[in-house]
């Protein structure tokens, strides 16, 4: 029975991928016009770059769109969408000039929460809003379109999951999703993050912690979801993370602008 089952589900996966390489014949690369205007309005990230990082900015964007296709399943792609996902994976890296996602291809935009059996959009068991491709979906990564856009949308929120996964990637890069981004930190901090993954996982358990509960599952989420904390958050990440802050500093390269909110 279980051999069925899993000839099942492989020739569902075989099917899904077919279709999606299908549609990737027929991609038709096209950078939207307003790229400027779309940051302004919806990546407060940027908003609080300077006149120069923000030209910076827009040429990574630009650059990213130019090698990565992203396609609608059973959704439209609009403009904002792509300068989105663009965003997502800029922004982790933006201390990293030269830095390329090697490890991926396709971004796949579904119009609502997804299940990892056969990626349906229907039924009860749809709880997953984005995933990183392992297997036959190497190079791929599926993202929730009301999910993506969410993610910049509430700027008081700590969660993105845009840039969640996209630091899942950056984890990914030295050949293990583990929560310990060799490809950006440097040694000397290995062993301190280590330690600290492992304290913070503990309060968060325990509950004595505002990280989402979610980056106790284990460490690699741990890192995703942090990361989702200092770049959203990152005014309240520091308050209550300083620590956390100053190594999150360290492996991204870069300090994100403290913005002024109210209270």
């Amino acid at each position: 029975m279980t051999g069925w089952v899993l000839l099942i589900l492989f020739s569902a996966l075989f099917i899904f991928i077919f279709f999606v390489i299908k549609k990737t014949k027929r991609y038709v690369f096209k950078l939207p016009a307003n790229i400027s205007q779309l940051l302004s309005d919806n990546v407060a990230y940027y908003r609080e770059l300077t006149a120069e990082q923000k030209l910076l900015f827009e040429k990574r964007v630009k650059e990213f769109l130019s090698y990565i296709r992203i396609h609608g399943v059973n959704t439209e792609v609009e403009d904002l969408d792509k300068v989105l996902v663009a965003s997502s994976a800029v922004i982790p890296v933006f201390g990293f000039r030269k830095w390329r996602y090697s490890n991926l291809k396709d971004v796949l935009l579904y119009g609502d929460r997804f299940n990892t059996e056969d990626f349906s959009t229907t039924g009860d068991e749809r709880h997953t809003l984005g995933m990183v491709g392992t297997g036959a979906m190497q190079r791929m990564m599926i993202l929730s379109k009301p999910a993506l856009r969410q993610g910049f949308l509430n700027e008081s929120q700590k969660d993105n999951t845009g840039i969640h996964e996209f630091v899942h990637l950056l984890d990914k890069a030295d050949g293990a999703t583990d929560g310990i981004p060799e490809a950006l930190l440097h040694q000397q901090y290995t062993i301190p993050w280590i330690k600290y993954m492992s304290e913070a996982i503990h309060h968060i358990k325990t509950g004595q912690s505002d990280i989402d509960v979610y980056g106790a599952t284990n460490q690699a989420e741990f890192f995703a979801v942090a990361a989702e904390y200092f770049f959203n958050r990152p005014d309240l990440f520091k308050i209550n993370h300083p620590e956390l802050f100053a190594l999150m500093e360290k492996i991204f390269n870069q300090r994100p602008a403290i913005r002024e909110r109210r209270l």
